[in-house]
C-alpha cells in the first residue's frame, strides 16, 4: 500500500491542477493572454505613447502586460513631467501605484489639496481601493507603475476636471 499512497500523492495536486484550469477555461478566464505568457522587459524596451483621453495630456503611457481597456489583469507604467496633476477622481477597481523614479504624492477626498497629501518615493506603494476618491501630482519627473483589474476607468469627482469634457466643450 506505501506505493500506491505514493502515487496518489504525486496524481492528487496533479489531477486538481487540470481540473482548476479546466474550470477557469469553461468560466471564461478574467487573465488576459498577455499575462499567461512570459515577458520580460528592460526600461530601454518599452513603448511610451500618449496617455489615454481619460488622463490630463502631458504624460506618456507604457502598457507592460494585459490590456487596461477590457476586462482582466494589466499593468502599465505612467511617465509623469514634473508639476503633471490628475484631480480628485475614483475608479470601479482598485488601483495599486509602485513609484519607479522620482516623488510622486497622492492625496485623498473631494478636494485637491497639496497640503493633504503624502510624498511617494521611489520604490514607495499605495493602494486606492475602489470608488476612494482620491487625486495626484508629481513634483518632478516620475515614473509610476499601476497594477489592477479591468477595464480601467477613471471617474472625476468634479465632471469639469474631466479632460474628455473639457475636449467636448472645445468643440461647441
Amino acid at each position: 500500500t506505501e506505493p500506491t499512497m505514493r502515487n496518489l500523492l504525486f496524481v492528487l495536486p496533479l489531477v486538481v491542477s487540470l481540473v482548476t484550469v479546466a474550470a477557469q477555461k469553461k468560466e471564461g478566464s478574467t487573465e488576459s493572454a498577455t499575462t499567461e505568457q512570459h515577458v520580460a522587459f528592460n526600461p530601454d524596451d518599452l513603448k511610451w505613447g500618449d496617455v489615454p483621453p481619460g488622463l490630463p495630456p502631458g504624460a506618456k503611457m507604457a502598457v507592460l502586460s494585459g490590456d487596461p481597456t477590457k476586462k482582466g489583469l494589466f499593468t502599465v507604467r505612467l511617465q509623469a513631467p514634473a508639476g503633471y496633476k490628475v484631480p480628485p477622481h475614483t475608479h470601479p477597481t482598485a488601483e495599486n501605484i509602485t513609484v519607479i523614479s522620482g516623488t510622486f504624492n497622492v492625496g485623498t477626498g473631494d478636494t485637491f489639496d497639496e497640503a493633504a497629501g503624502k510624498a511617494l518615493e521611489a520604490g514607495g506603494f499605495v493602494v486606492m481601493p475602489a470608488g476612494m476618491k482620491h487625486y495626484a501630482w508629481s513634483a518632478g519627473d516620475t515614473i509610476i507603475q499601476i497594477h489592477g483589474k479591468g477595464p480601467f476607468q477613471i471617474k472625476y469627482v468634479n465632471p469639469a476636471d474631466d479632460p474628455r469634457n473639457a475636449k467636448t466643450s472645445e468643440k461647441k
